[in-house]
């Protein structure tokens, strides 16, 4: 199922995740919230906390 975040609005974000290649070659994960749970659902990383924004309710992650 993964992490799930209700916002100050009442509606509920699912955390994914997605490996990437960046141009250099490098590979990275990255986060992104989703009003519906997609097979790539995860749980919360390790050393991240989820913020919202003020004027949207959109979460997002950052680092402690």
């Amino acid at each position: 199922m993964g992490y799930s975040h209700q916002n100050s609005k009442g509606k509920t974000y699912f955390l994914h995740s997605k490996d990437v290649e960046l141009k250099g070659g490098r590979q990275q994960t990255i986060y992104y919230f989703a009003k519906d749970s997609r097979p790539e659902a995860c749980d919360l990383p390790a050393g991240k906390v989820v913020i919202e924004n003020t004027k949207t309710g959109l979460p997002f992650l950052k680092g402690k």
